[in-house]
């Protein structure tokens, strides 16, 4: 959301993030680099780099690169997502656009976290827990690979109930973490 001016009045997605002119110079490079090898044509380059050269946000960058083995590796690095919950409640649903790298913290409160619905470009995601007293709730789409990973557990409860077979193509989720009193649920979506 934006008011007159351009100024963000509410958050701003990972893809709308703006670009320095080292990402463009990045972006360039590697768009040169896939001509060298033979990926792009020269005149897909000359279109391609203009669009690089004139990119303002994070997506506009990433999707000059996206169909490029350099493109997801290589591309603008984007932050991590970072959600804490103290003692009230936070959630990430519907429409939105997964970054490579996710934290969730909770004291006393919630944290959701649902994947149903949303752009996962990456094939692998990782995500970091660290609940004290609440509930961090994670919905993980069927297909999707999960694997739990240093996962420390007090007097609290670790479940996973997303432990269906992962599809060929599909993201795979690396869960990580500690939950020292509350509860860290990983599930598939309600059908």
């Amino acid at each position: 959301m934006t008011e007159e001016g351009g100024v963000p009045t509410g958050p701003v997605a990972p893809g709308d993030f703006r670009v320095s002119d080292v990402d463009r110079a990045r972006a360039a490079a590697l768009l040169e680099e896939a001509v060298g090898q033979g990926m792009i044509t020269l005149a897909e380059f000359e279109e391609r780099a203009g669009i690089a050269m004139a990119a303002r946000v994070r997506r506009e960058l990433e999707s000059v690169l996206a169909d490029l083995p350099v493109g997801e590796a290589a591309a603008v690095e984007e932050a991590p997502l970072e959600l804490s919950a103290g003692m009230g409640e936070v959630k990430r649903t519907g429409r939105w656009v997964v970054p490579r790298r996710i934290t969730a913290r909770c004291s006393m409160g919630n944290v959701k976290l649902d994947f149903t619905e949303a752009d996962c470009r990456h094939s692998e995601v990782g995500l970091e827990v660290h609940c004290g007293w609440g509930t961090v709730t994670v919905i993980v789409p069927k297909g999707w690979t999960v694997l739990t990973e240093s996962i420390s557990v007090g007097s609290g409860d670790f479940v996973n109930k997303a432990t269906g077979p992962g599809s060929h193509g599909k993201p795979v989720l690396r869960v990580s973490g500690k939950v020292t009193a509350g509860t860290i649920k990983l599930k598939h979506p309600r059908r």
